[in-house]
């Protein structure tokens, strides 16, 4: 006679993060508060999920929006005819969490907080239950949020009003005392009377890096190389040399790393 094993019975979850540190942390959350859960793996990368997604047929995935390279959106627009549900993670507070809301798509907020996972793993168990898995609304939702992110503006406010410009536009930023100098890739510079806090805690965190308290820099569309041999700096497609502090050298090779 067989055996009943109720671990067969569990539905299966997959984390996927590019921070070791969060995915260790979300498993050790899910292993306490939603044992009802099986964690088949866990992945570094898109290239990392997708296998692991072909090989597992996860029935949860919990997502991280901001990875490296590729990142969650793009991921699942690769996986037309996913059978699982998806819940994300993000550590931004930006026009995505936006549309989620809107959309009435599940995500979690670094730092994980238990109830806010527990409430979104019963209600992914309810929708594996009911069969109701495939989300088409995500698809549009995704579509949305990547279309503003390429087209994302911002209005600088100046001495003569507003100038609106692309943020693909800016090359880097420098505190100029309580103001800011933005300089933008036509050669012009704007001098800003929002400090320069405001646009580290407002621009898109995947396309700018704050490498020194002076200087924020656009590492996606106008890093050109880094120079040990200067001092640790950054250098720019205008040419311009912009300075990276020692605290932030970490982070910095990393985000680099990335690339």
């Amino acid at each position: 006679m067989q055996t009943h094993n109720p671990r067969l019975m569990k539905n299966t979850a997959l984390i996927v993060d590019d921070e070791f540190n969060c995915r260790n942390n979300l498993e050790l959350l899910i292993n306490d508060f939603c044992s009802d859960l099986n964690i088949i793996g866990q992945a570094s990368s898109a290239d990392e999920a997708r296998a692991l997604i072909d090989s597992h047929q996860p029935d949860i995935v919990f997502l991280d929006i901001a990875m490296p390279g590729e990142d969650g959106f793009s991921l699942l627009r690769s996986l037309p005819d996913r059978n699982f549900v998806v819940i994300f993670t993000t550590a931004h507070n930006d026009y995505a969490l936006k549309a989620f809301k809107e959309n009435a798509v599940d995500y979690l907020e670094k730092p994980i907080n238990i109830d806010e996972l527990v409430n979104s793993v019963e209600k992914a168990k309810k929708l594996i239950s009911s069969k109701l898995v495939k989300n088409d609304s995500l698809d549009e939702m995704i579509q949305q949020v990547i279309d503003r992110n390429n087209s994302a503006k911002i209005s600088i406010p100046t001495r003569d009003g507003y100038v609106i410009v692309d943020e693909e536009e800016i090359v880097h930023l420098e505190a100029s005392d309580n103001y800011t100098m933005i300089f933008l890739t036509s050669g012009r510079k704007h001098l800003s009377s929002k400090n320069i806090k405001v646009y580290e805690e407002n621009l898109d965190q995947f396309r700018f890096f704050r490498t020194h308290k002076s200087h924020i820099i656009n590492v996606k569309d106008h890093l050109r190389e880094f120079s040990r041999s200067n001092g640790n700096v950054a250098l720019l497609t205008d040419g311009k040399s912009v300075p990276i502090s020692r605290r932030k050298m970490s982070d910095f090779i990393g985000r680099i790393n990335t690339f």
